[in-house]
């Protein structure tokens, strides 16, 4: 999370007008978001969030980028959008994918000339606003379902942040325990002191596929339902007491470490042992050559292999999506 922390830094730092930040549910997209939006320059200009799934998509472009009196039965008078509301700040779009697919088209132009068009207006208005787009699904397999843009994946997957699950984070869940206990004694006006031993271990050991947001409705709940100063093993939901009967879980994340991976290295589970080396090999040759900047040779060299070797393995291995720079 330091390290998260630090990529949110670095993006508040820079001047880039839109990035990506991907995970589960639950595991604190919208606080990183906002981690970014405090840490930047555009910190006392409004920070605007939106969950794309929560409004129609017939309505989503009114919402986005306002209209203008007339533009539709309805439009009485002129409506500010929510760009407009963030002016000079950050607009945060939460569940991006649930974005209709033309609406993906008008904000990749937002993205690209900085302006918009209220619904029913000719006139361009400029658009000083920082986007900041989350998923909870892996972006990839939703432009190889033709569900999601393209253009506007890889526009946004410039800049990403890749928010770790909590069973991938080892302690914290005992410091997130701590925060927890302490924000609910305030507002609860009563004083949870910790967990006793036992607890303390089922909180460490449970594999928590609700992340972040599964942790604290446990603890508000216990806070609600339970009258004693620690938490006891008797007061933990009796469903994670059953999951944790069933022996140990360590469920891989739907993400992988670094963008690149996530494009190349997460395809669908292979069904036998040639689909599964021919995807490790595929994800190989596209790092190799991402890491060389598209030439083939040094890919080529990268791997231990011949220029003619590399482009036999391409051309058998279904082509990546980092294409080989041509010979000039």
């Amino acid at each position: 999370m330091q390290e998260v922390r630090q990529q949110a830094a670095r993006i508040a730092r820079s001047g880039v007008g839109c990035a990506l930040i991907y995970g589960e549910t639950g595991t604190g997209k919208g606080i990183a978001a906002r981690v970014v939006h405090e840490l930047s320059d555009r910190s006392r200009l409004p920070f605007v969030n939106i969950n794309c799934a929560a409004i129609p998509g017939t309505l989503m472009e009114s919402e986005l980028f306002g209209h203008v009196r007339g533009a539709f039965t309805g439009a009485n008078t002129n409506k500010r959008g929510l760009i407009a509301a963030a002016n000079g700040g950050t607009l945060f779009l939460d569940e991006i994918p649930e974005l209709e697919m033309p609406l993906q088209a008008k904000l990749l132009t937002v993205l690209d000339s900085k302006q918009y068009r209220p619904v029913g207006s000719v006139e361009p208005r400029e658009a000083n606003v920082r986007f900041i787009a989350a998923s909870n699904r892996v972006l990839f397999h939703e432009v190889r379902a033709k569900r999601f843009r393209e253009d506007l994946y890889y526009r946004l997957l410039v800049v990403a942040i890749n928010m770790p699950p909590l069973r991938e984070r080892g302690d914290d869940v005992l410091e997130l325990t701590e925060h927890f206990l302490r924000r609910f004694s305030s507002q609860y006006g009563r004083v949870v002191r910790g967990l006793e031993p036992a607890a303390r271990e089922i909180f460490r050991a449970f594999h928590w596929p609700g992340n972040v947001r599964q942790l604290q409705n446990v603890i508000e709940r216990i806070f609600l339902l339970e009258d004693e100063d620690r938490i006891l093993v008797k007061h933990i939901p009796r469903r994670i007491i059953l999951e944790m009967n069933k022996g140990p879980r360590a469920p891989r994340s739907m993400f992988e470490e670094e963008p690149i991976e996530q494009v190349h290295g997460n395809a669908e589970p292979a069904t036998d042992f040639h689909a599964e080396t021919a995807r490790v090999q595929r994800a190989m040759l596209s790092r190799a050559l991402a890491d060389s900047g598209g030439n083939v040779s040094g890919a080529a060299q990268r791997l231990n292999l011949s220029r003619h070797a590399f482009r036999h393995y391409w051309a058998k291995l279904a082509k990546p999506a980092v294409r080989p720079k041509r010979r000039t």
